[in-house]
């Protein structure tokens, strides 16, 4: 099969045309701009494009499939091509249907925990040798790629994003898989740009429940009060499995869950990933491994890439990366570390990044999200506001949103850096938490792994 990716240096793009490169399809593409790692992988299939930019000469009539990625806009030349030829156009997710239709689909939605899920999910799978296919929002330890697609497995793995489809497709991803077992972690209004109110972006869920197949199967956080009561209001002919956080302690600095076997240590810690665990016991039991060969597969399982990932640690301290960016996300994070690392003084740094968390009206959300942490840190680069177009945020504006007397703000990134550096690593007993999906405009985590591993 031909197809052809408009946008093909995306995260998730990229992983798709590899999957379809190794599943034997004739994959080409084009982008405006392919950043690292798409790039480097990409080059190592053939598939990187000779040069960068969109060419409507390249859009002819023996493409079988167009796939569109969110990075191109509605009026983009190859796009405008291919609907004069009349060529099928599919978004990310609705191709990734079309590869599924004849599989068990299992889609893991929520506004937290979702990628955390189906990461946990596939290791479970691999190590057990069950081979399924997927497409999961991060790099996993032990897999090549992000997307994953056969002819022959019975089980697809998807991670169910309610952002959108793609340019010309409005719909949240989440809508186009039409799952057989769902699962839904956590409500907590985001992508406000999108959604404008909280009624409206809850009401995406609602759909998706909808959506599952006849005789389907709805696994949802009986924990989160939003999530249970679109779940018990459902009545849609579904079967509907609860979980909860299981019990658990930390001793020592090591989380121990607890089993009908005894206390079992395991690699990843907090409460909110305690219930992320819970909600893939009951997928894995749905998809065929009992119990007792979940926990033996879970208590390897360090955590999916930059979900709490460890940066670096020694005798007195110890530094993590998270992609948190909401305010449920942060205040789950914050309180997580502490918890693990409750004599420790905990320094959590949030930049504010997003379209929802550099928007005036939203920051409010954030009341009290840091309240775990000993000492507050905000970043948020004056720039980035400007290149998304948004009303101008003051640093009273995030100070009053936080509630925190005490919080440290910063706009400037070479100001951050040297705040990092001149924090006491030597024997101070720090638990550095850095939070966000950037990089503290142009910050180098080696560079931390050098400060507390010199």
């Amino acid at each position: 099969m031909r197809t052809h990716f408009i946008a093909i240096g995306g995260s998730a793009m990229h992983n798709l045309a590899l999957a379809l490169h190794n599943k034997g399809y004739k994959v080409t593409g084009s982008d405006d701009a392919i950043f690292e790692p798409s790039r480097t992988r990409l080059e190592k299939k053939g598939l990187l494009p000779s040069e960068l930019g969109w060419f409507p000469e390249k859009i002819t009539v023996d493409i079988e499939a167009i796939i569109l990625g969110m990075h191109a806009k509605g009026d983009n030349p190859e796009l405008l091509k291919a609907k004069e030829l009349g060529l099928k156009i599919y978004s990310y997710p609705e191709f990734l249907y079309e590869q599924s239709k004849n599989k068990t689909r299992v889609v893991i939605g929520g506004s937290h925990g979702k990628t955390t899920i189906t990461s946990m999910i596939l290791h479970v799978m691999h190590y057990h040798n069950v081979n399924v296919d997927y497409m999961v929002g991060a790099q996993l330890e032990g897999f090549d790629t992000m997307v994953h697609l056969t002819e022959e497995n019975d089980f697809i793995v998807l991670e169910g994003d309610e952002y959108l489809s793609s340019p010309i497709d409005r719909r949240p991803k989440f809508h186009l898989y039409q799952p057989n077992i769902a699962l839904i972690s956590g409500i907590a209004w985001d992508h406000i740009n999108v959604f404008p109110t909280y009624e409206n972006y809850v009401e995406q869920f609602e759909i998706f429940i909808k959506l599952i197949t006849n005789g389907g199967i709805l696994v949802y956080n009986e924990d989160d009060a939003e999530v249970k009561k679109i779940a018990e209001a459902a009545t849609n002919p579904i079967r509907k499995l609860q979980y909860k956080t299981p019990e658990y302690s930390v001793k020592d600095g090591v989380t121990l869950l607890k089993t009908p076997e005894g206390d079992m240590p395991i690699e990843v810690f907090g409460a909110h990933n305690l219930n992320n665990l819970a909600g893939a016991k009951w997928i894995c039991q749905n998809m065929g491994i009992d119990e007792a060969a979940f926990y033996e597969a879970i208590a390897s399982f360090k955590g999916a890439s930059k979900r709490l990932e460890k940066i670096a640690e020694n005798k007195f301290n110890v530094a993590y990366k998270d992609f948190a960016h909401s305010p449920s996300k942060v205040a789950a994070t914050t309180k997580a570390v502490k918890e693990q690392y409750p004599d420790r003084k905990l320094i959590a740094c949030l930049e504010l990044h997003t379209y929802s968390s550099l928007n005036p009206e939203f920051l409010k959300e954030y009341q009290g999200a840091l309240d775990a942490a000993d000492v507050a840190v905000v970043f948020y680069s004056p720039d980035a506001v400007k290149i998304k177009q948004l009303k101008e945020v003051s640093a009273e504006q995030i100070g009053k949103a936080f509630n925190r007397e005490d919080l440290i703000i910063y706009t400037n990134p070479a100001a951050f850096k040297e705040y990092l550096f001149h924090l006491k690593y030597d024997t101070e007993g720090i638990a550095l938490l850095l939070m966000s999906s950037g990089n503290y405009g142009g910050l180098n985590f080696d560079d931390i792994k050098q400060l507390i591993n010199p």
